[in-house]
């Protein structure tokens, strides 16, 4: 078992099963919605997915079609990346684990995107979109 939350702790899941692969996204909207270089994120089976706690406090922003991202609203933290393509699973922001989900970084994304002020040195694999 995961578990994780938000940075106010409102909002609390675990996660059974494990997380499928992990990439760094350097895409503009994943840079603002997190306030850094990239997000981190990995993919997660729906039916691997409990919410503890914090219902209403998620909110969500499309940020574009077919997009939809949530947040906690109280404190702003990053949660999920849901794509209407992928119904079954959700991109799930990996700066909200409480503990070590014991797989690392595979690659980046988006990395045409990507912060001027930021070098990637860390030797994975780079693609300018999805691969």
């Amino acid at each position: 078992m995961i578990r994780g939350s938000c940075l106010c702790g409102s909002v609390r899941y675990e996660i059974k099963g494990s997380l499928g692969r992990v990439n760094h996204c350097h895409c503009s909207k994943c840079r603002k919605a997190h306030g850094a270089a990239f997000g981190t994120y990995a993919r997660v089976k729906r039916t691997d997915f409990a919410l503890l706690a914090g219902k209403d406090h998620i909110v969500s922003y499309r940020s574009s079609p077919g997009v939809l991202r949530t947040f906690c609203k109280s404190c702003g933290s990053t949660l999920q990346f849901i794509t209407e393509a992928g119904p079954g699973s959700f991109a799930l922001a990996l700066g909200t684990l409480d503990e070590d989900p014991g797989i690392r970084p595979s690659y980046h994304i988006f990395v045409d995107s990507k912060a001027p002020w930021f070098e990637i040195t860390d030797g994975l694999p780079q693609h300018a979109e999805y691969p």
